[in-house]
C-alpha cells in the first residue's frame, strides 16, 4: 500500500482545544512532518478550520482519532496525496 503524504480536511471543532494545541497533537503523530490549520469561520461555540497534514507516512486513522478525541468532527476529506513524492495540482482549462 502506498504512503499517504498529504491530507487536507474540512473540520468543525470547539474553541477548546485551540488551534495551537490541536496542531501540536497532530504533528506529534509518527510519519507527520508538519501541520497547518487555517481558520475558515468562527461562531459563538465552534470554529470551521482547514487542516493540512504532510509527512512521509501518515496514518489517516490516527489523524481522525486525534481530531475526534478533541471534540471535533471531519466534514470532508478535501484532498489526499499518496505515493513516493508529492504531486502538486495542475491548473487545466476547466479551472
Amino acid at each position: 500500500m502506498a504512503n499517504i503524504r498529504r491530507v487536507v480536511l474540512d473540520v468543525l471543532k470547539p474553541h477548546s482545544p485551540g488551534m495551537v494545541e490541536l496542531s501540536s497533537k497532530l504533528a506529534d503523530l509518527p510519519g507527520v512532518y508538519g501541520v497547518d490549520i487555517s481558520l475558515i469561520e468562527m461562531d459563538q461555540k465552534v470554529e470551521n478550520v482547514k487542516i493540512t497534514c504532510e509527512g512521509d507516512s501518515i496514518d489517516y486513522d490516527k489523524v481522525e482519532q486525534i481530531i475526534k478525541e478533541n471534540g471535533a468532527s471531519i466534514h470532508s476529506l478535501d484532498k489526499i496525496s499518496v505515493g513516493t513524492s508529492l504531486i502538486e495540482e495542475v491548473t487545466t482549462h476547466q479551472d
